[in-house]
Protein backbone atom coordinates (compact mmCIF):
# COMPACT_ATOMS: atom_id res chain seq x y z
CA UNK A 1 0.00 0.00 0.00
CA UNK A 2 1.36 3.20 -1.25
CA UNK A 3 1.99 5.64 1.43
CA UNK A 4 0.35 9.28 1.36
CA UNK A 5 2.30 11.90 -0.06
CA UNK A 6 3.82 14.17 2.53
CA UNK A 7 3.06 17.67 1.85
CA UNK A 8 5.47 20.80 2.51
CA UNK A 9 3.97 23.17 5.10
CA UNK A 10 4.90 26.63 4.25
CA UNK A 11 4.98 28.68 7.38
CA UNK A 12 3.79 32.15 5.90
CA UNK A 13 1.14 30.29 5.14
CA UNK A 14 0.03 29.00 8.55
CA UNK A 15 0.78 32.51 9.87
CA UNK A 16 -1.77 33.86 7.88
CA UNK A 17 -4.48 31.72 8.40
CA UNK A 18 -4.06 31.98 11.46
CA UNK A 19 -4.17 36.01 11.79
CA UNK A 20 -7.66 35.30 9.53
CA UNK A 21 -9.30 33.32 11.73
CA UNK A 22 -8.32 36.26 14.64
CA UNK A 23 -9.91 38.79 12.48
CA UNK A 24 -6.37 40.11 10.44
CA UNK A 25 -4.29 40.72 13.70
CA UNK A 26 -1.44 38.14 14.77
CA UNK A 27 -2.89 37.70 18.10
CA UNK A 28 -4.86 39.54 21.08
CA UNK A 29 -3.11 42.55 22.09
CA UNK A 30 -1.52 42.23 25.78
CA UNK A 31 -4.22 44.10 28.58
CA UNK A 32 -3.32 47.37 29.48
CA UNK A 33 -1.16 48.53 32.30
CA UNK A 34 -3.94 50.41 34.97
CA UNK A 35 -3.20 53.96 34.14
CA UNK A 36 -2.09 55.46 37.58
CA UNK A 37 -3.68 58.85 38.52
CA UNK A 38 -1.35 62.13 38.60
CA UNK A 39 -0.98 63.45 41.93
CA UNK A 40 -3.29 65.61 42.75
CA UNK A 41 -3.24 68.89 45.48
CA UNK A 42 -5.01 66.58 48.09
CA UNK A 43 -2.45 63.95 47.55
CA UNK A 44 0.15 66.57 48.00
CA UNK A 45 -1.06 67.54 51.22
CA UNK A 46 -1.06 64.16 52.65
CA UNK A 47 2.73 63.42 51.03
CA UNK A 48 3.36 66.63 53.71
CA UNK A 49 2.20 64.29 56.62
CA UNK A 50 0.21 66.89 58.35
CA UNK A 51 -0.66 64.42 61.28
CA UNK A 52 3.33 64.99 62.06
CA UNK A 53 3.15 68.72 62.12
CA UNK A 54 2.38 68.64 65.97
CA UNK A 55 5.56 67.58 66.30
CA UNK A 56 7.04 70.96 64.83
CA UNK A 57 4.11 73.39 66.78
CA UNK A 58 4.92 71.30 70.58
CA UNK A 59 8.24 71.82 71.37
CA UNK A 60 8.10 75.88 69.62
CA UNK A 61 5.26 76.80 71.78
CA UNK A 62 6.73 74.95 74.83
CA UNK A 63 10.52 76.61 74.29
CA UNK A 64 8.86 79.88 73.75
CA UNK A 65 6.80 79.65 76.78
CA UNK A 66 10.05 78.95 79.02
CA UNK A 67 11.57 82.44 76.83
CA UNK A 68 8.67 84.03 77.94
CA UNK A 69 9.18 83.67 82.02
CA UNK A 70 13.18 84.35 81.76
CA UNK A 71 14.57 88.28 81.50
CA UNK A 72 16.12 88.92 78.27
CA UNK A 73 19.30 90.07 78.04
CA UNK A 74 17.78 93.36 76.18
CA UNK A 75 14.60 94.84 76.74
CA UNK A 76 12.88 92.87 79.93
CA UNK A 77 11.27 89.52 79.01
CA UNK A 78 12.02 86.83 76.48
CA UNK A 79 9.35 87.38 74.22
CA UNK A 80 10.03 88.44 70.31
CA UNK A 81 6.64 87.39 68.04
CA UNK A 82 8.70 87.72 65.32
CA UNK A 83 11.70 85.53 66.13
CA UNK A 84 9.14 82.73 67.52
CA UNK A 85 7.23 83.04 64.33
CA UNK A 86 10.64 82.56 62.64
CA UNK A 87 11.20 79.52 64.59
CA UNK A 88 7.95 77.80 64.02
CA UNK A 89 8.48 78.53 60.17
CA UNK A 90 12.28 76.30 60.53
CA UNK A 91 10.32 73.38 62.45
CA UNK A 92 7.30 73.47 60.16
CA UNK A 93 9.84 73.36 56.82
CA UNK A 94 12.13 71.00 58.64
CA UNK A 95 8.97 68.78 59.13
CA UNK A 96 7.35 68.67 55.94
CA UNK A 97 10.84 68.52 54.04
CA UNK A 98 12.14 65.54 55.91
CA UNK A 99 8.46 63.92 55.21
CA UNK A 100 9.00 64.66 51.25
CA UNK A 101 12.82 63.45 51.11
CA UNK A 102 11.53 60.21 52.76
CA UNK A 103 8.65 59.40 50.15
CA UNK A 104 11.44 60.01 47.59
CA UNK A 105 14.30 57.99 48.79
CA UNK A 106 11.96 54.92 50.23
CA UNK A 107 10.22 55.38 46.75
CA UNK A 108 12.94 55.21 44.43
CA UNK A 109 14.68 52.70 46.90
CA UNK A 110 11.51 50.13 46.83
CA UNK A 111 11.03 50.15 50.41
CA UNK A 112 7.53 51.37 50.21
CA UNK A 113 6.53 49.17 46.98
CA UNK A 114 4.53 46.97 49.79
CA UNK A 115 3.44 49.61 52.27
CA UNK A 116 0.10 49.37 54.03
CA UNK A 117 -0.50 52.98 54.73
CA UNK A 118 -1.86 55.33 52.45
CA UNK A 119 -0.09 55.65 49.27
CA UNK A 120 3.37 57.55 48.64
CA UNK A 121 3.82 59.94 45.81
CA UNK A 122 7.16 58.06 44.57
CA UNK A 123 5.91 54.71 45.21
CA UNK A 124 3.35 54.84 43.47
CA UNK A 125 4.00 56.90 40.15
CA UNK A 126 1.88 59.55 41.02
CA UNK A 127 4.63 62.11 40.55
CA UNK A 128 8.07 62.15 39.30
CA UNK A 129 10.82 61.39 41.95
CA UNK A 130 12.77 64.33 41.13
CA UNK A 131 9.13 66.36 41.48
CA UNK A 132 9.33 64.99 45.01
CA UNK A 133 12.83 65.31 45.84
CA UNK A 134 12.48 69.29 44.64
CA UNK A 135 9.35 70.35 46.84
CA UNK A 136 11.79 68.51 49.72
CA UNK A 137 14.48 70.53 49.05
CA UNK A 138 12.09 73.52 48.86
CA UNK A 139 11.22 73.24 52.05
CA UNK A 140 14.28 72.78 53.55
CA UNK A 141 15.50 75.73 51.61
CA UNK A 142 12.60 77.84 53.82
CA UNK A 143 13.70 76.61 56.49
CA UNK A 144 17.31 77.42 55.87
CA UNK A 145 16.15 81.40 54.97
CA UNK A 146 13.98 81.66 58.27
CA UNK A 147 17.04 79.90 60.11
CA UNK A 148 19.22 83.00 58.57
CA UNK A 149 17.05 85.72 59.53
CA UNK A 150 17.15 84.03 63.25
CA UNK A 151 20.61 84.39 63.00
CA UNK A 152 20.98 87.39 61.88
CA UNK A 153 18.65 88.94 64.58
CA UNK A 154 19.93 87.76 67.36
CA UNK A 155 23.63 87.33 66.69
CA UNK A 156 24.45 84.21 67.15
CA UNK A 157 26.26 83.31 63.67
CA UNK A 158 27.24 79.53 65.33
CA UNK A 159 23.60 78.76 65.06
CA UNK A 160 24.45 78.42 61.11
CA UNK A 161 26.10 75.23 61.74
CA UNK A 162 23.11 73.67 63.96
CA UNK A 163 20.48 74.25 60.94
CA UNK A 164 22.96 73.26 58.68
CA UNK A 165 23.40 69.59 60.65
CA UNK A 166 19.67 69.40 60.79
CA UNK A 167 18.89 69.95 57.33
CA UNK A 168 22.07 67.69 56.82
CA UNK A 169 20.21 64.84 58.95
CA UNK A 170 16.50 65.45 57.96
CA UNK A 171 18.32 64.51 53.90
CA UNK A 172 20.33 61.72 55.51
CA UNK A 173 17.58 59.89 57.58
CA UNK A 174 16.74 57.81 54.25
CA UNK A 175 18.81 59.58 52.11
CA UNK A 176 22.11 58.86 50.94
CA UNK A 177 24.08 55.47 50.73
CA UNK A 178 24.03 54.82 54.04
CA UNK A 179 20.51 55.94 55.49
CA UNK A 180 20.60 56.11 59.02
CA UNK A 181 17.39 55.86 59.43
CA UNK A 182 18.03 51.95 57.85
CA UNK A 183 20.22 51.02 60.86
CA UNK A 184 17.66 52.20 63.76
CA UNK A 185 19.17 55.61 64.60
CA UNK A 186 16.26 57.01 63.40
CA UNK A 187 14.98 57.57 67.24
CA UNK A 188 17.82 59.41 68.00
CA UNK A 189 17.37 61.87 65.19
CA UNK A 190 14.33 62.94 66.08
CA UNK A 191 14.59 63.24 69.71
CA UNK A 192 17.62 65.27 69.06
CA UNK A 193 16.23 67.69 66.40
CA UNK A 194 13.01 67.56 67.21
CA UNK A 195 13.29 67.94 70.76
CA UNK A 196 16.26 69.05 72.40
CA UNK A 197 17.53 71.66 69.10
CA UNK A 198 13.76 72.36 68.47
CA UNK A 199 12.43 73.08 72.15
CA UNK A 200 15.89 74.78 73.58
CA UNK A 201 16.88 76.39 70.54
CA UNK A 202 13.59 78.33 70.60
CA UNK A 203 14.18 79.57 73.96
CA UNK A 204 17.99 80.86 73.39
CA UNK A 205 17.11 82.73 70.56
CA UNK A 206 14.36 84.36 72.00
CA UNK A 207 15.99 84.88 75.57
CA UNK A 208 19.74 84.52 74.59
CA UNK A 209 19.51 81.54 77.73
CA UNK A 210 18.04 77.87 78.41
CA UNK A 211 16.21 77.66 81.38
CA UNK A 212 15.10 74.11 83.40
CA UNK A 213 11.55 74.96 82.00
CA UNK A 214 13.14 74.27 78.29
CA UNK A 215 15.18 71.58 78.85
CA UNK A 216 12.38 69.31 80.81
CA UNK A 217 10.49 70.62 78.02
CA UNK A 218 12.58 69.55 75.24
CA UNK A 219 12.79 66.37 77.11
CA UNK A 220 8.88 65.33 77.13
CA UNK A 221 8.08 66.86 73.90
CA UNK A 222 11.73 64.64 71.75
CA UNK A 223 9.64 61.51 73.89
CA UNK A 224 6.45 61.91 71.82
CA UNK A 225 8.55 62.53 68.88
CA UNK A 226 9.85 59.16 69.51
CA UNK A 227 6.64 57.55 70.18
CA UNK A 228 5.31 59.06 67.04
CA UNK A 229 8.46 57.45 65.03
CA UNK A 230 7.70 53.76 66.70
CA UNK A 231 4.20 53.97 66.46
CA UNK A 232 4.74 54.12 62.47
CA UNK A 233 7.47 51.48 62.24
CA UNK A 234 5.72 49.35 64.29
CA UNK A 235 2.99 49.25 61.15
CA UNK A 236 5.57 48.31 59.06
CA UNK A 237 7.75 45.92 60.72
CA UNK A 238 6.94 43.34 58.16
CA UNK A 239 7.16 45.47 55.04
CA UNK A 240 10.57 47.06 56.20
CA UNK A 241 11.55 43.32 56.86
CA UNK A 242 11.29 42.57 53.48
CA UNK A 243 12.77 45.88 52.09
CA UNK A 244 15.84 45.28 54.56
CA UNK A 245 15.15 48.33 56.64
CA UNK A 246 16.52 47.98 59.90
CA UNK A 247 14.18 49.98 61.79
CA UNK A 248 14.29 50.53 65.73
CA UNK A 249 11.09 48.65 65.40
CA UNK A 250 12.23 46.02 63.24
CA UNK A 251 15.36 45.37 65.71
CA UNK A 252 13.54 45.18 69.11
CA UNK A 253 10.49 43.09 67.64
CA UNK A 254 6.81 43.44 67.59
CA UNK A 255 5.91 43.33 71.51
CA UNK A 256 9.26 45.05 73.31
CA UNK A 257 8.33 47.87 70.41
CA UNK A 258 4.98 48.32 71.58
CA UNK A 259 6.22 48.15 75.05
CA UNK A 260 8.66 50.89 73.96
CA UNK A 261 6.01 52.96 72.19
CA UNK A 262 4.20 53.09 75.71
CA UNK A 263 6.86 53.97 77.87
CA UNK A 264 7.71 57.10 75.37
CA UNK A 265 4.40 58.08 75.50
CA UNK A 266 4.17 58.16 79.58
CA UNK A 267 7.16 59.10 80.60
CA UNK A 268 6.67 63.14 79.80
CA UNK A 269 3.82 62.89 82.37
CA UNK A 270 6.05 61.96 84.67
CA UNK A 271 8.38 65.50 84.07
CA UNK A 272 5.25 67.40 84.09
CA UNK A 273 4.93 66.20 87.77
CA UNK A 274 8.17 68.60 88.00
CA UNK A 275 6.43 70.88 86.37
CA UNK A 276 3.17 70.98 88.74
CA UNK A 277 5.56 72.31 91.52
CA UNK A 278 7.09 74.90 89.90
CA UNK A 279 3.48 76.33 88.21
CA UNK A 280 0.36 76.14 89.82
CA UNK A 281 -1.96 74.80 86.77
CA UNK A 282 0.71 72.55 85.29
CA UNK A 283 -1.28 69.86 86.83
CA UNK A 284 -4.38 70.44 84.52
CA UNK A 285 -2.31 69.15 81.92
CA UNK A 286 -2.33 65.68 82.67
CA UNK A 287 -6.18 65.80 80.81
CA UNK A 288 -3.95 65.02 77.59
CA UNK A 289 -4.08 61.35 79.35
CA UNK A 290 -7.33 61.30 77.96
CA UNK A 291 -5.71 60.79 74.50
CA UNK A 292 -2.78 59.02 75.47
CA UNK A 293 -3.83 56.22 77.23
CA UNK A 294 -6.09 55.07 74.52
CA UNK A 295 -3.49 55.45 72.00
CA UNK A 296 -1.07 53.22 74.22
CA UNK A 297 -3.97 50.63 74.38
CA UNK A 298 -4.60 50.64 70.78
CA UNK A 299 -1.10 50.21 70.07
CA UNK A 300 -0.90 47.06 72.73
CA UNK A 301 -3.79 45.50 71.06
CA UNK A 302 -3.78 46.41 67.91
CA UNK A 303 -4.17 43.69 64.70
CA UNK A 304 -4.35 45.97 61.97
CA UNK A 305 -2.98 48.46 60.24
CA UNK A 306 -5.84 50.55 60.09
CA UNK A 307 -5.24 50.94 64.15
CA UNK A 308 -2.03 51.63 64.09
CA UNK A 309 -2.68 54.63 61.90
CA UNK A 310 -5.61 55.88 64.47
CA UNK A 311 -3.07 55.76 67.38
CA UNK A 312 -0.46 57.55 64.95
CA UNK A 313 -3.16 60.40 64.87
CA UNK A 314 -3.69 60.34 68.75
CA UNK A 315 -0.32 60.62 69.14
CA UNK A 316 0.28 63.33 67.21
CA UNK A 317 -2.72 65.25 69.01
CA UNK A 318 -1.06 64.15 72.38
CA UNK A 319 2.01 65.94 71.67
CA UNK A 320 0.21 69.18 70.28
CA UNK A 321 -2.24 69.27 73.58
CA UNK A 322 0.73 68.65 76.03
CA UNK A 323 2.54 71.25 74.31
CA UNK A 324 0.03 73.84 74.01
CA UNK A 325 -1.10 73.07 77.28
CA UNK A 326 1.80 73.21 79.11
CA UNK A 327 2.95 76.69 77.36
CA UNK A 328 -0.60 77.94 78.29
CA UNK A 329 -0.05 76.91 82.40
CA UNK A 330 3.80 78.36 82.21
CA UNK A 331 2.87 81.83 80.57
CA UNK A 332 -0.10 82.23 82.74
Amino acid sequence: MASPKKQRIDPATVSASAAKKKGGRPGPRPPKAPKIAKATARDWISGARIQTLPLAFAPVALGTAAAYVLPHEEDGTGWHWARALLCLIVAVSLQIGVNFANDYSDGVRGTDDHRVGPRRLTASGAARPRTVITVAFVWFGIAAIAGLIIVVRSGHWWMLAVGAAAIIAAYFYTGGKRPYGYLGLGEVFVFIFFGLVATAGTTFVLAGTVNLESWLAAVAVGLFAVATLMVNNIRDIAQDKIAGKRTLAVRMGNLPSRIFYVVAMLVPFGILGVYSLLYFNAYLVNFVLLVALPACVIVLTAKTPAELILALRLTGLTALLFGLGLAAAIVF
